[in-house]
């Protein structure tokens, strides 16, 4: 029996190695107050039209948009993807109107980039390292394994350290305008069976997103697999997958994961998780319809899509905080992996990590920044003598 996931995407790769005022005067004033707070900084952060226009005429049409999520309908995350559409009208006083679909509705999630480059969505709410298998400095776009791992040091890099330039630099050759990174959640691995140390990764099938999140897992000797959402559940249920990496408490506890998975699998105390403990996702849209938009109407999704980052967010959050007591209450056994576990980890990671920046000239850009960043004593997770390879030599660019 098909059960609902965090999307309806079809897989695409199986392998054995691998979320006032009603009088339009008034609103319009209350969007340029609430802009204003946001700050100058912020619009410096966004590019430039490519070909203003003038704002719509009063009672022209309105420009109207199809978008997609990739989350399924009813849960937390495509609650707040509604109120960015409903926030977008809102804030250009009618000017543009936002039609929202859920995962799969349109077109399956992992074709949501090809229905943006080809324009059969206008604009969606995604993951931005879903194309990473083509082009793969796009894994460099959000969380991997024992990277920055706060959403603080994202927003950093996304907004001062020059990450949405890099993103959109990689997002515009292929038709697609990347608006803007959106704050999500962490993920978590459910599973059928206990595991508790690295060690007990070896020889299970695990369900992971694919690139170099996945590398991580089979250098660790897992099996992993590329599977479509809606097939987790029966994955887990019929025993065809061991562990399954999905979105965060809330969600999965929705979608059904504490019936057919006794085992939530953790970093170490105080630890998120270690493999995408910053789940952003990403507001894309079809180039032409961006640049088709007045510099006004560009600022008002620029505007809305900083709003629905920090709502996700904060509203994700607090639903998991309940979502922790219902799976106990279910008997769901959370297992923290060690410090130990951790070492072990990041001695397969680093050098996956070289090796997918080497991939890509922009994701090699990225992934030098985020270095950096790492190094720094802001944030002081590595050190020089840590990034070699598993033979203890030196890692470079």
């Amino acid at each position: 029996m098909k059960h609902p996931s965090d999307d309806s995407m079809k897989p695409i790769a199986t392998s054995e190695l691998g979320g006032e005022e009603n009088h339009p005067t008034a609103r319009r004033e209350l969007f340029k107050t609430a802009a204003g707070l946001v700050g100058g900084a912020l619009l410096e952060a966004c590019s430039k039209p490519t070909s203003p226009t003038t704002r719509n005429e009063p009672g022209s049409d309105p420009i109207k948009w199809r978008a997609q999520a990739h989350v399924t309908g009813g849960t937390v995350s495509y609650e707040m993807f509604l109120k960015f559409c409903s926030n977008v009208a809102e804030f250009s006083n009618g000017e543009i109107e936002i039609e929202p679909h859920p995962a799969g509705e349109i077109v399956p999630t992992l074709k949501i980039f090809e229905a943006l480059q080809n324009g059969k969505l206008d604009l969606a709410s995604t993951s931005p390292t879903y194309p990473a298998e083509m082009y793969p400095g796009m894994a460099f776009l959000a969380s991997y394994p024992l990277g920055l791992d706060r959403p603080d040091q994202w927003e950093t890099w996304y907004f001062e350290l020059g990450g949405l330039e890099l993103a959109r630099r990689m997002y515009e050759p292929h038709g697609v305008f990347f608006l803007a990174p959106l704050q999500h959640d962490f993920n978590i691995i459910h599973s059928r069976v206990p595991i508790r140390s690295f060690e007990d990764f070896r020889g299970k099938k695990i369900r992971m997103p694919g690139g170099l999140i996945a590398d991580v897992f089979v250098a660790a000797g897992a099996k992993t697999v590329f599977v479509g959402g809606d097939q987790i559940y029966p994955g887990l249920q019929s025993g065809a997958i061991d562990a399954a990496d999905n979105l965060g408490p809330a969600s999965n506890f929705n979608l059904g994961f504490a019936n057919v998975a006794k085992y939530i699998i953790r970093g170490p105390r105080g630890t998120r998780t270690i493999h995408q403990p910053v789940d952003l996702h990403a507001v894309q849209i079809h180039l032409p319809r961006w640049r088709a938009l007045s510099k006004h109407q560009q600022d008002v999704l620029e505007y809305a899509s900083r709003r629905y980052s920090w709502d996700h967010f904060a509203h994700v959050q607090k639903e998991n905080i309940l979502a922790w007591r219902k799976f106990e209450e279910k008997g769901v056994e959370i297992l923290e992996l060690t410090d130990t576990d951790v070492e072990k980890f990041r001695k397969v990671a680093i050098p996956l990590w070289f090796k997918w920046a080497k991939k890509d000239p922009l994701g090699r850009e990225a992934f030098a920044s985020q270095l950096e960043y790492m190094k720094n004593p802001s944030v002081a997770y590595l050190t020089d003598d840590m990034l070699v390879d598993t033979t203890g030599k030196k890692l470079t660019l």
